[in-house]
């Protein structure tokens, strides 16, 4: 797919990156295991459809997103593999998602009447997850709902592929709580496994717990966050050394000498204490720069950090290159990423925000233009705005 792209911000992505970073977890996982690369929020702002192919390719498994319109553009794509809805699908999406074969995750005995209802009234099958809460009390089957659940399904057009629980703090140094929802739910399938209850893929692992806890890979892992080369543990695994996918890049617009004592942008709140080069970069909030970095942030020219000055604004922001007495528009500055030598990590750009790296690439928005890269060289691009 490519698209062109008028304006001078866009994103870079790694397709190379994604494939290494698949198959970091693929190596780490046991032949019998499926990987489900989850690529909702768009690809996590990278991309759903081209994220989606390059990491079947690379040896993905399953897909997952987290609603039925995100399956549906995978499907428009031409994506066959099976892809699991991770959330809450409403009562009027189920037979939509049952006509695109999509896997449905199921959390209540209502909501398995429906889509066993459905999928009757359609003659066609339903492929089910079974959600299991075991402590992030967000939606899920409680653990002695399920098996009353599993034991009224009384036709062949309902099939209980799997069942699943969703870790809530595997990212913590201390494991005892994720230890504790790994062993409620084993309970609960020892007890499904003894009322004669055979479910094929049983999973519980996100990104942290798949690469903390290779004893609880069970049937698959679910890899969302990593797959991007962003790490969602505090400290390093020298087993994953993953790589990220995504930098973000623009080019200088105007460039102009504001004298000493003089405020840049929204609100004054900054003022230069010297005469200064100041700079505009053709991107603001609108695109993912996030407002948080004003005043705080740091971007990349020619390898060199300088820092954002004033208030992001909506499709503008300013950067002081006193620096850089020399520079003129049309320069290439890297928001974060790497820029001769130098680097921005999106897990820097997230500290300066106080928040987690998904932001950063999630606020990525659709009018950035995606530039996809293999081996050095562009191999399609995305253009949401023109395509």
């Amino acid at each position: 797919m490519t698209a062109k792209r008028y304006r001078d911000t866009w994103a870079e992505v790694s397709l190379d990156a994604i494939e290494h970073n698949v198959r970091l977890f693929r190596a780490s996982m046991g032949r019998s295991a499926r990987l489900m690369a989850v690529v909702k929020a768009d690809g996590y702002g990278h991309g759903a459809v081209e994220i989606a192919l390059t990491a079947m390719e690379a040896g993905a498994d399953y897909l997952g997103v987290a609603f039925v319109d995100e399956a549906i553009q995978l499907r428009h794509a031409g994506v066959q593999a099976p892809i699991l809805i991770l959330g809450h699908t409403p009562v009027h999406a189920i037979e939509e998602a049952i006509r695109q074969q999509l896997t449905i995750a199921v959390s209540s005995r209502e909501m398995l009447a429906e889509v066993a209802g459905r999928a009757e009234r359609l003659n066609r099958q339903a492929r089910i997850h079974l959600k299991v809460d075991t402590g992030m009390s967000r939606i899920g089957f409680t653990a002695e709902d399920v098996l009353p659940a599993c034991l009224s399904i009384s036709h062949s057009h309902t099939i209980i592929e799997g069942i699943f629980t969703h870790f809530a703090d595997a990212d913590n140094p201390d494991p005892s709580f994720t230890h504790g929802q790994y062993d409620a739910f084993v309970v609960l399938l020892k007890r499904l496994a003894e009322s004669g209850v055979h479910i094929p893929i049983k999973h519980c692992c996100n990104s942290a717990a798949a690469m903390k806890f290779p004893d609880m890979h069970m049937d698959m892992v679910r890899v969302g966050i990593a797959l991007f080369g962003l790490s969602p543990l505090p400290e390093a695994l020298p087993s994953f050394p993953l790589r990220e996918a995504m930098q973000l890049k623009t080019k200088i617009s105007f460039v102009k000498t504001v004298n000493k004592n003089k405020p840049v942008s929204y609100g004054l709140t900054f003022v230069t204490e010297m005469d200064s080069l100041v700079a505009t970069l053709p991107v603001g909030y609108a695109d993912g720069l996030s407002r948080q970095l004003s005043n705080t942030g740091l971007v990349l020219v020619r390898g060199k950090r300088v820092p954002i000055i004033g208030r992001v604004c909506m499709d503008q922001t300013m950067i002081d290159v006193t620096s850089l007495p020399d520079l003129s528009a049309g320069e290439e500055v890297t928001l974060f990423g790497m820029s001769e030598g130098d680097g921005i990590s999106i897990r820097e750009t997230a500290a300066l925000m106080n928040t987690i790296p998904y932001e950063v690439v999630c606020l990525v928005g659709k009018r950035v233009p995606r530039e996809y890269v293999r081996h050095g060289e562009m191999v399609s691009t995305s253009n949401h705005l023109i395509q």
